[in-house]
This record gives structure tokens, C-alpha cells and sequence, in this order.
């Protein structure tokens, strides 16, 4: 008897190969190793405290090196300043200004040497001294010129004109004196051969010479007035900046200052509580310094350099002109043209108007107080009113002078002119010297001040950075050593 028949297994399906390709990489396996699930994002682990004061400590640093960067700036920027008023431009303004009044007064120095003649030997002497010192000065003034323009090829090319010119006129001077002393002429006119060849040297200086050592003067006053303006728009911007970062560096130091006593159940920390003083002291002191500065510099410019150079050029002229004095008496055929000159360099310095010489006169000796022109904003003050006095007595020896010229009396109006005349300007000139060395003496405190206030925030600034560095790290390290 046969059994059941046996059961075959049903086939267990084989799954299809799976087509070949390259194998993974180990980056791509550890990639999708360590890909999160779409279930459980990644989150940003926390800093914890000490991250969180390593941060504020860093903002509090920065905070501070911005403050100090901006101090560093603002009295480096005020510097410069009180450098080019005070140091560079600005002397060299002064002296080209001193170069118009000796190139100026080295040709009233010829003129009166030539109409001296042989009357007034010791005189005449005199006034070649004087020629030589005005000489030497004005040489001395266009190297001193010539150093400070630095690369500025304008003004190193009118200085090296300026000396070429004054070689030509030394040379048409020196021939007419040597003319003049061989014709032994009386006080006076002297011939003709002496007074061409002035003319020749006048004609250069007026002409030529001092027009350059006018521009020179004026290109270096724009260099001054230019630096002026600059500065103060960028100081007080800069003196905004100190307090604004110094702001915000206290604002982080209070916020470093909380963050450890909320977090380590202290009150106080020490140092700082020092370094937010020091910040305090720092802010106040640059803020202080900056504005210390502006007032300098505008002090320096407006009572000091202004005036200084105000005066000097109002002395350079009147010395011209009373050099046109002797060139009236001197030169009959220019006689009209040196007296119309003469009446506008007086209008040029303290101006009234009048239409001739003689209302001109007038006016001055009628005591009028309405002038204008250079001197105008200068005679305010009793030391002003002195420069007025002494200008209308001047004035007044000029009247008698032509006086005497019109009435012929030649000789008389050349011994006036060597005498209460000369005495009367040098009176006059005195006190445009004085009013002169007082605003010099303005300019000189003011760019002293400034400067020893920067010099105390150049040396305090170093110890600023310093301490400030020390402080916060010995406020902040003993903190984080307790997470150690």
C-alpha cells in the first residue's frame, strides 16, 4: 500500500541582482552615517556662561580699541593742525610777509642814499648800512622760504625768480650809487645818468620783485587757510566720534559688569569698576583735549596769524610808501606818478575816500574814524588808536612836505623828509610793530597750549591701552578659571 506523495517545497523567489556600479565612498558612508533624520533637526549647541562672557568680553574689547583708535585719530588729525598753522605754513607766510618789507625798504634805502648827496655824508652812510642789513634779511627770508615749500615746484621756481631778480637789482643799484657818489651833487636830484639807472632798479622791484614775494605770501596763506577749514569741520566730527564710542564702550562695560554678577552671585568687580573709570577718564579727557585744540586753532588763526600777517603787509606798504617820498623828491619827471602811489598805498592801509592827495590829507586830519582797508579792523583797542595817532601825524609831516615842493624850496622839503618826516614814520612804523608782536604773541599761546595738550594725550594714551587690556582680563579670567 502506497503513502501520500510527498510535498515539494514551493520555490523561494530570488531577488533580482542589483545592476552594477561603484561602490561607496567611506565620506559618502559616514556622510549618511551622521545625516539627521528628518524627525530630529540638528540644534545649535548652547554656549554656555563662559561662552557668553568670552563673548561680551570680546565686544567689550573692541568697544574700547574703537575708543581709542578714535582718540588716536582725533589728536592726530588736531596735530596736523596746529603743525602746518603753527609750525610750517604758517611761519612761512610770516616770513614772506617780511620779505616784501625788506625788498621794499632796500629801495627807500637807495632812494634817500641818492638824494642825500654829498650834504649828508653820515646820513648817507647810514641808509647804505640799512641797505645791506635789508639785504641780508631778505636773502635770509627766501632760503627760509625756499626750505619750507618742500616738493612744491611753483614755489621753489618763484623763490629761485625772486633771488634771480634780486641779483639784476643789486646790480642796477650798485651802479647808480657808485654814479651818484662819483658826481658829488648837493642834497636834491641828482643827474640824470643816476636817476635812469633807479628808475631801471625801482621799475624791477615794483614791478617784478615784490609782486612775487606777494604771491609767494599768498600761496602759502592758502595752504594756511585751507588746513583752517579742514580741520575745523574733521576735529568736532572727530570729538563727536570719541563720545559716541566711548558710549557705547561703557555701555559694554556695565553689560560685561552685570552679566558676572547675575551669573556668579557677585556684586562688584574691581577691576572693572577701574576700568570703567579709566573709560570715563579717557572719554572726558579726549573730548576735553579735542576741544582744547578747535579753540587753538581758531585762536591761533583769527587773534594771531591773521593779524601778524594783517600788520606785516600794512607795514611793507607804508614803508613803500613813504620810499615814494624820497622817489617824489628824487625824480622830477615821475613826480605826479610817485605821488598818486603814494596816495594809493594810504587808501591801500587805511582807506578813506577821497578823490586827490589833498582830500585825502584832509580827511586824515580832520580826525576821521571810519577807515577801512587793511588797518581798518585793526585800530580797535587803545594799542589800535596809537597806530592811528602816530599814522595822522605821519600824514601831517607828508602835507607840510609837498607844501614846501610847491612853494620851491627844494631844499627844505629834502631836509623834512630826511628829518621830522623820517621821524614821523618811524614813530608810526613802532606802532604797527608793537600791535604786530602782541598778535605774534597770541599765535605763539595758542599753538602752545595746543600742542601741550596734545603732548599730555600722546603720553597718557599708551597707559590708557594698557591698563584698559589688564583690567577687563584681570575682571574676566578669575570667572572663567572656575569652569575649569
Amino acid at each position: 500500500m502506497t503513502g501520500p506523495p510527498a510535498r515539494v517545497p514551493a520555490p523561494v523567489p530570488v531577488p533580482a541582482p542589483a545592476p552594477a556600479g561603484p561602490a561607496p565612498t567611506p565620506a559618502q558612508v559616514a556622510g549618511a552615517q551622521l545625516a539627521p533624520s528628518p524627525a530630529h533637526p540638528v540644534r545649535p549647541v548652547p554656549l554656555g556662561v563662559p561662552g557668553r562672557i568670552r563673548v561680551i568680553t570680546a565686544a567689550t574689547v573692541t568697544a574700547l580699541g574703537v575708543l581709542l583708535a578714535a582718540l588716536a585719530v582725533g589728536g592726530g588729525t588736531a596735530g596736523d593742525g596746529l603743525r602746518v598753522i603753527g609750525r610750517d605754513a604758517g611761519p612761512q607766510v610770516v616770513a614772506t610777509a617780511g620779505l616784501y618789507f625788506g625788498l621794499s625798504d632796500m629801495d627807500a634805502q637807495v632812494a634817500d642814499a641818492l638824494l642825500m648827496g654829498k650834504e649828508y655824508g653820515e646820513r648817507r652812510r647810514a641808509a647804505l648800512t640799512r641797505y645791506d642789513q635789508r639785504r641780508a634779511e631778505a636773502n635770509a627770508a627766501l632760503l627760509k622760504a625756499f626750505e619750507l615749500s618742500g616738493d612744491n615746484a611753483a614755489e621753489r621756481r618763484t623763490v629761485q625768480s625772486v633771488l634771480d631778480g634780486l641779483g639784476r637789482y643789486e646790480r642796477l643799484a650798485g651802479q647808480a650809487l657808485l654814479l651818484d657818489a662819483r658826481s658829488g651833487h648837493p642834497a636834491g636830484s641828482p643827474p640824470e645818468d643816476v636817476v635812469g639807472l633807479y628808475r631801471q632798479a625801482t621799475d624791477l622791484m615794483r614791478q617784478v620783485l615784490l609782486p612775487q614775494a606777494y604771491n609767494l605770501t599768498l600761496e602759502s596763506g592758502t595752504i594756511v587757510r585751507a588746513t583752517h577749514d579742514d580741520k575745523s569741520a574733521s576735529v568736532p566730527t572727530l570729538r563727536a566720534v570719541v563720545v559716541v564710542t566711548g558710549l557705547v564702550a561703557l555701555a559694554c562695560l556695565v553689560w560685561l559688569q552685570f552679566s558676572l554678577a547675575r551669573r556668579f552671585r557677585r556684586l562688584l568687580a574691581p577691576a572693572l569698576l577701574a576700568a570703567t573709570a579709566v573709560t570715563i577718564a579717557a572719554v572726558f579727557g579726549g573730548v576735553s583735549v579735542l576741544g582744547r585744540n578747535q579753540l587753538d586753532l581758531r585762536t591761533a588763526k583769527a587773534e594771531g596769524f591773521d593779524p601778524v600777517l594783517t600788520v606785516a603787509r600794512a607795514r611793507a606798504i607804508s614803508n613803500s610808501m613813504q620810499g615814494d617820498q624820497s622817489r617824489y623828491l628824487l625824480d622830477k619827471d615821475r613826480a605826479d606818478t610817485y605821488e598818486h602811489t603814494f596816495l594809493d598805498k594810504s587808501q591801500t592801509v587805511f582807506y578813506l575816500p577821497a578823490g586827490n592827495l589833498g582830500a585825502y590829507h584832509a580827511r586824515v586830519a580832520g580826525g576821521a574814524t571810519d577807515y577801512l582797508g587793511l588797518m581798518g579792523v585793526q585800530v580797535a583797542g587803545a594799542e589800535g588808536q596809537r597806530v592811528v595817532a602816530a599814522y595822522r601825524k605821519f600824514q601831517e609831516a607828508d602835507t607840510a612836505l609837498r607844501a614846501m615842493v610847491r612853494d620851491g624850496r627844494t631844499g627844505d622839503a629834502v631836509a623834512a623828509r630826511l628829518g621830522p618826516v623820517r621821524e614821523a614814520f618811524d614813530a608810526y612804523d613802532r606802532t604797527l610793530l608793537a600791535l604786530s608782536q602782541r598778535h605774534q604773541a597770541a599765535f605763539e599761546r595758542a599753538i602752545g597750549s595746543g600742542e601741550r595738550a596734545l603732548d599730555t594725550l600722546w603720553r597718557l594714551l599708551p597707559f590708557a591701552i594698557g591698563g584698559l587690556g589688564l583690567l577687563v582680563v584681570a575682571g574676566v579670567w578669575p570667572r572663567l578659571k572656575e569652569y575649569r
